[in-house]
């Protein structure tokens, strides 16, 4: 998933993710539950940089190893290959790095799998001390399907995302070489700036993806557990809940005090957890994007579905850098219009940070 919203309190999320990724490194690996606290928006974005220090931990040997792989192949004196040699080069480099990221889904299984549990566990001790719902302290037969779907579904995600990488990685690594040579650079230089675009486009550059994919991954869990909660207590219909402080997103905001049912997020989750295709998934719950009319000038609120962008709200007066103000909406949907778009439980975006509430 890609980041399609988030300010300033990105940054923050990084920072701490930063600081626990340090923690890990100095002092041992940090578990992922000292900081699973899904009450308050603090414990919420401690359990998110934990988890991506987990992820990062995780994959960083893989990235480096597939880094060299592609580099290896690469290093070549290219002013004596022809045009047909150097295409197949750079296909048998994306050959030797995707055999090293191949095994990425299997070294995020534990981390997604150990969180996936947390998640729902922790979501279910908060949904019974904070609003005194009577609900069993165990998994119920819901909970155990979303803790497999929010792993499979996650896992097929980073794939997708290693997949574009590589052909990134193509991309640039014929620009180098194309422009190498129109320089009369030399084998070593092209070298390094093979070595550079494979870093780039392997490891920094999407460095900041890990926050976003636990992100993602503890704001879906958190949502369907406290779905499932909802109804083991018979609760029919929740409420969304926004944190309403200075860097809330236009999307939270018009979505806050939004109700809708809990039967019907059930029956989304069903849709969702059939699905094996991350494209799929991505058009039954998809993230809402923002941008600007080109006619009117307003922030428009759309979803893209199968390629079709559908609107569904317009900013008329902006909340954004305040407190515990949603702004005020135009020709917005309504709940039902929204649930039927799959937009109805979070995450609603990147790094988003909205909840439930049960309407009782």
């Amino acid at each position: 998933m890609c980041v399609t919203c988030g300010t300033a309190d990105d940054l923050d999320l990084v920072r701490g993710a930063r600081q626990l990724a340090d923690a890990i490194l100095l002092g041992g690996r940090t578990r992922v539950r000292k900081a699973m606290d899904l009450s308050t928006t603090g414990g919420f974005d401690q359990a998110v940089a934990g988890m991506a220090a987990e992820l990062r931990r995780a994959v960083s040997a893989t990235d480096e190893a597939a880094v060299r792989a592609a580099v290896a192949v690469l290093d070549v004196d290219w002013r004596q290959t022809t045009a047909a040699q150097r295409r197949r080069l750079v296909a048998q480099a994306l050959e030797a790095a995707g055999r090293r990221t191949s095994t990425i889904v299997r070294a995020v299984a534990a981390p997604f799998g150990e969180a996936a549990d947390e998640v729902v566990s922790a979501t279910r001790g908060g949904v019974r001390s904070q609003h005194g719902l009577r609900i069993a302290a165990d998994f119920n037969a819901l909970d155990q399907r979303i803790t497999r779907h929010l792993v499979k579904s996650q896992a097929n995600f980073v794939r997708d995302e290693y997949g574009r990488r590589l052909d990134t990685l193509g991309e640039e690594a014929r620009r180098v070489v194309a422009e190498g040579l129109e320089a009369g650079l030399g084998r070593q230089d092209i070298a390094t700036d093979l070595q550079r675009a494979a870093e780039h486009a392997l490891v920094t550059r999407p460095a900041f993806y890990w926050e976003v994919v636990a992100g993602a991954f503890v704001a879906n869990g958190r949502s369907l557990a406290q779905v499932s909660a909802f109804a083991e207590a018979g609760i029919q219909r929740y409420v969304i809940e926004a944190v309403l402080d200075e860097v809330t997103t236009e999307t939270c905001r018009f979505l806050h005090g939004k109700v809708f049912s809990v039967g019907d997020a059930i029956k989304r989750f069903e849709r969702i957890e059939g699905m094996e295709r991350p494209e799929d998934i991505k058009t039954e719950q998809p993230w809402v994007r923002q941008a600007l009319d080109p006619e009117t000038g307003r922030s428009v609120l759309f979803v893209e579905r199968d390629g079709t962008r559908t609107p569904i709200a317009e900013v008329s007066r902006s909340g954004m850098g305040s407190k515990d103000d949603v702004g005020e909406f135009a020709h917005g949907r309504t709940e039902r219009e929204l649930m039927d778009l799959g937009v109805s439980f979070p995450p609603f975006h990147g790094l988003c940070r909205t909840t439930l509430l049960p309407d009782v």
